[in-house]
């Protein structure tokens, strides 16, 4: 009801009706305030102010909740996904000889991951703590070794890495984009 009477409010009505409005919507709100106390523009300033304070607080327990159910960082599927294909690209090239790392996509890669994490409501604070950890970044390199055993890529064969990392760039993944064949 007093959103209702927020957006006749807000539309700019003709007098007439916000003034009709006024004494439901504060009827409605059990206010036991006399209107004539008020008197006409006053009314409505009244009226508008409570309203915008009702509507705030009603959705305030929105904001509150979505910050509360948000998945911890280091659990948030793009952003794990994301740094662990980097993680992936990374030990290719370190084991690869004709592979060569793309940094400054690498970078703008970062920075887009970064802007994905604060629009998902994620803190400074959240990222460089993930960034930074070094257990994370142990689990990573772990499941980047993991993804590419399964393709036969492991320590101590070279050639196997580079196979895997000429398969990404032809595929165009995010993988093979970091990084750059010299052969």
């Amino acid at each position: 009801m007093i959103l209702q009477y927020v957006s006749q409010i807000s539309s700019r009505k003709s007098d007439d009706t916000l003034r009709s409005a006024a004494p439901s919507v504060l009827a409605e709100c059990g206010s036991d305030q006399k209107i004539s106390a008020y008197g006409g523009v006053s009314v409505m300033q009244s009226v508008t102010k409570f309203a915008k304070i009702a509507a705030l607080a009603l959705m305030a327990p929105v904001f509150v909740g979505s910050a509360e159910a948000r998945t911890p960082i280091n659990q948030e599927a793009h952003i794990t996904n994301t740094l662990r294909q980097g993680f992936i690209a990374d030990t290719i090239a370190d084991n690869c000889p004709t592979m060569r790392p793309r940094k400054l996509r690498a970078l703008n890669e970062l920075t887009k991951l970064r802007d994905y994490a604060l629009a998902q409501g994620y803190t400074r604070a959240e990222i460089t703590a993930l960034v930074e950890n070094k257990a994370e970044k142990k689990r990573a390199r772990a499941e980047a070794a993991d993804w590419l055993k399964q393709f036969g890529a492991v320590p101590g064969k070279p050639a196997a890495y580079c196979e895997v990392g000429e398969a990404e760039i032809a595929k165009k993944s995010l993988i093979g984009q970091l990084l750059r064949s010299v052969r």
